[in-house]
């Protein structure tokens, strides 16, 4: 199984990384699974509602936003199909706290931002077990 995005989303989860920097950006990504495949066909920026003193290693989506986007997902015939969040000057792995907050069978992007600029993004998926990440393919689209 791939994430497949377009370079225009992709393009802009660093900008909204690039613009919450140095503190981590958050939204969610709305698409379908075809052919075994997560197709991403559009995105949700948030802002990070954490506290200001964690924003910089911490993002928070509230309930209100998961609803919002469950809201747009079901209006436009599409899933929620996962998350992104940008660490900043981090590398773009989950972390022990990803883990303990991701659920199964979503999409997790990860976008490193190193001194304010979008480096590289990398897609995770929890086990069912829930004991670790594993990497899934990106696959950019026209």
């Amino acid at each position: 199984m791939a994430l497949r995005i377009s370079n225009q989303l992709l393009k802009q989860i660093h900008l909204h990384s690039e613009a919450a920097y140095p503190e981590e950006g958050a939204g969610l990504l709305l698409g379908a699974i075809e052919n075994g495949d997560k197709r991403v066909s559009q995105l949700i920026t948030f802002a990070n509602a954490r506290e200001p003193s964690a924003r910089r290693n911490r993002y928070l989506l509230t309930p209100q936003d998961y609803l919002h986007g469950e809201q747009e997902a079901a209006r436009l015939g599409l899933d929620v199909i996962g998350v992104f969040h940008s660490h900043p000057d981090h590398p773009n792995q989950p972390s022990e706290y990803d883990r303990e907050w991701a659920m199964p069978g979503w999409s997790y992007v990860i976008t490193s931002v190193h001194s304010g600029r979008a480096v590289e993004s990398r897609s995770w998926l929890l086990s069912e077990d829930r004991s670790q990440f594993l990497e899934e393919s990106i696959r950019a689209t026209e």
